[in-house]
């Protein structure tokens, strides 16, 4: 029986690359790292590592073949350092031992001798010393100089979200495999497999078709394994390839944390003007982006904090900046939503203040200021099949809001101790990479003669249950149960430069080339089953596994017709290419069409809290998203779920901090809470009904990263909370808002002049 990933879980029988038995004589392979953020390497000592047992070598720099460069978007991040370390955890040297706690033993007694240099961690310090990743980047529309003089109402203030942990359930690992010829096979647990084969190649100085890696499924990614799992892959690799062994590397919890780099902390500056009605007629932010020590993912994180910066909203007025900032802390990185939620967060903070000023409920401005059909979106995008309203409209309509609102002003006038606060936040999120290019991909589908069906494409399994969509896709073409459907491993000597699973594009870019590649076999099947039957191809369909002609049942059933192709000498084989069409965006104007379509949605978090001690409880996520036509509305349903208790836990629980030093104090599950199943709130999910969306895979949406964002109304509903007990109290927006600060916020005395 062919089980799908969420059987195989539940079973306990999923294998994943850490659970893999290895044969005797297989090595281990641990990085020795930097213990300062910012200095001169003066002297590296190995010989103590070299003594220990069972330690078999120690590789630096000078060991690589060819190219230490490892940088994806921009040429700044060596394997291991050779002069200059610019963060804690910065590999240095790798050694190679016969078990990895022998390895780390070794590590550690490796000598290096620094001369110290001054580090910077602070994303406002880095801008004003001009230590930049990239220039500053500026979106404009309209007239915003014009527009401030048609205001009557102008707000300024700051915002600041912090770092959040990935925590995905399977660490950093990966283990490689030297083959004939000077060849190497990688399992790697990396969303990006064509970029990590690519930069092995380089590393080892071979060409990319000596280099195969291959990824069964990933226990959680969310970003994290997008582009951090390559260093670790090399790291395996440049030891097997030295050694001709078998060689894995697999990072505890806190060496994982401590290693790799967060989503990025955002400071922000905004300016917001409105009429007496609450319109919004301008809207400034510049946008402070924490890049950590290189490049990364950041420039195009930073552009999608851009992209995303006015949300679900129309505003006819804007200028949206943004730089990176270079700081001396581990390379921040991906994270679902990619820069989006920092974006969105500013101009949430900034309604949210233009709301208190003006004595109404942040809901009304958000309701009037919806983007509407056929508007312009400020980066030149016309928004097409816009369901903001409807999804607003249902949200309220559904679950009373207006009536909720009431309700939970009774209560806070009738409970001193104890005070509630509910907000919404709206979500608009577009989909495709903003990188063009990146938006295609190619699957290869075989069809056995037993009538099973494989499939091979570009799309990474990391528990969002994409394989399962691409399965139904290519069943559904085939009229055949999904159990006779495989995806096989992501592979890159079957699939050639494949872009990574990441930006919500897992299931459109690789369904679409899986369906193409199917449509081709379908085609071929339908016209010899045409011939034997004597009848017109167009009448004939694959349906409940056989061929049926205007709705009846033929006497072809789908495995006497594979038969029949194969004895025919017909191709059981396709293979398809995909691009999204019609993308495209001058980066030198700002404008163009950069996504395939927007993904809307609305929802309402509610929140009590215990005033008297700083806790509290997230009691409701009520949700209405545009999911289009679902693939599979239970996968949906769990990724929204899963998305925005992420999203609570980012406004909320997850607080990452660094000493003065920059060495990472909350590197383990004691010091670093997460949401669990008592924090996680009751959620209801509603899929926005009759709704379609022609651009995507068979009329459904994309939905990984959109519902994270419906967490931010947590911080809000918070603030109001607070400001229930104690009025005098302002919000500084500086994002989470821990039990600790909620706490200090309740019993705040104000300033006698304030």
């Amino acid at each position: 029986m062919n089980l799908r990933d969420v059987e195989l879980h539940a079973q306990g029988a999923s294998q994943f690359t850490d659970d893999l038995l290895l044969p005797e004589g297989s090595l281990a392979v641990f990085p020795v790292v930097s213990t300062i953020a910012h200095g001169m390497i003066e002297r590296i000592d190995t010989a103590s590592a070299l003594a220990c047992s069972g330690v078999v070598a120690v590789f630096t720099a000078a060991d690589i073949p060819g190219i230490n460069q490892i940088g994806n978007v921009a040429a700044d991040e060596v394997l291991l350092a050779e002069t200059e370390v610019v963060y804690q955890g910065q590999p240095i040297a790798l050694v190679v031992a016969e078990t990895v706690d022998m390895a780390r033993q070794a590590a550690a007694s490796v000598v290096i001798d620094y001369r110290p240099l001054p580090a910077v961690f602070d994303a406002r310090t880095a801008d004003k010393m001009g230590l930049h990743i990239a220039p500053r980047r500026l979106f404009s529309f309209g007239d915003i100089e014009a527009a401030w003089g048609q205001c009557d109402l102008i707000v300024e203030g700051s915002a600041a979200t912090g770092a959040q942990e990935h925590m995905y359930l399977e660490t950093q690992n990966a283990i490689a495999f030297p083959l004939e010829n000077n060849g190497l096979k990688v399992l790697s647990a990396t969303q990006s497999p064509g970029s990590t084969q690519r930069i092995i190649a380089r590393v080892l100085g071979l060409p990319m078709h000596a280099v195969e890696v291959d990824v069964l499924r990933l226990g959680g990614g969310f970003g994290g394994k997008e582009e951090q799992a390559t260093a670790f892959a090399v790291m395996a690799a440049l030891a097997a390839h030295r050694l001709q062994r078998i060689v894995k590397i697999s990072l505890r919890r806190d060496e994982d944390c401590r290693m790799t780099g967060k989503r990025h902390p955002y400071d922000a500056d905004f300016k917001i003007g409105l009429d007496r009605s609450g319109k919004i007629l301008a809207y400034r932010a510049d946008f402070f982006q924490n890049a950590g020590a290189v490049a990364d993912l950041s420039p195009p994180i930073l552009e999608r904090s851009l992209f995303h910066a006015c949300n679900s909203y129309f505003i006819p007025n804007m200028q949206v900046s943004a730089v990176s900032c270079r700081t001396h802390l581990p390379p921040n990185t991906a994270f679902r939503g990619f820069g989006g939620p920092q974006g969105m967060y500013v101009l949430e903070c900034a309604i949210f203040k233009a709301a208190e000023t003006m004595g109404v409920d942040a809901g009304r401005i958000q309701q009037i200021n919806l983007m509407q059909e056929d508007r312009y979106f400020y980066y030149g995008m016309q928004a097409r099949r816009c369901m903001a309203t409807a999804c607003w409209q249902e949200a309220e309509s559904r679950f009373g809001l207006q009536d909720r609102r009431k309700e939970i002003d009774a209560f806070n006038a009738a409970h001193q101790l104890e005070k509630k606060g509910i907000a919404i936040m709206p979500v608009c999120f577009g989909i495709s990479f903003t990188s063009t290019f990146l938006n295609q991909a190619d699957a290869l589908v075989h069809v056995y003669g037993d009538g099973s069906v494989s499939v091979s494409c570009g799309a990474v399994e990391m528990g969002q249950g994409v394989k399962q969509k691409i399965a139904k896709v290519v069943a559904a073409v085939f009229g055949l149960d999904e159990q006779r459907v495989k995806v096989e491993s992501t592979n890159t000597t079957r699939i050639a430069n494949m872009s990574p699973t990441a930006a919500s594009t897992g299931a459109d870019l690789n369904g679409q080339a899986a369906r193409l590649a199917a449509l081709q076999i379908q085609q071929r099947l339908i016209e010899l089953a045409a011939a034997q039957l004597g009848v017109e191809a167009s009448e004939l369909t694959f349906e409940r596994e056989g061929v049926y002609r205007q709705g009846k049942a033929t006497e072809l059933s789908w495995n006497k017709l594979v038969n029949l192709a194969y004895m025919s000498r017909t191709a059981l084989s396709a293979e398809a290419h995909y691009a999204t069409p019609e993308l495209f965006f001058d980066r030198d104007k700002a404008q163009g069409q950069p996504f395939a379509y927007h993904v809307y949605g609305c929802a309402a978090v509610e929140i009590t809290v215990d005033c008297l001690r700083g806790r509290y409880r997230i009691d409701s996520v009520k949700i209405v998203h545009d999911d289009g036509q679902p693939l599979d509305v239970m996968v949906d349903r769990g990724q929204v779920e899963g998305g925005v208790v992420q999203g609570l836990g980012w406004m909320t629980l997850e607080e990452v901090v660094f000493d003065e030093t920059g060495r990472l104090l909350t590197d383990n599950l004691t010091a670093y809470k997460i949401p669990d199943m008592h924090f996680a709130p009751a959620i209801d999910v509603h899929f926005l009904e009759s709704a379609t969306n022609p651009p995507g895979l068979m009329h459904s949406k994309a939905v990984g990263e959109p519902p994270l964002m419906y967490g931010i109304a947590a911080y809000f509903a918070l603030c109001k909370a607070i400001r229930a007990f104690n009025p005098g109290w302002q919000p500084d927006f500086h994002a989470p808002m821990t039990p600790e600060k909620m706490l200090l916020a309740l019993h705040q005395k104000q300033h006698p002049d304030a």
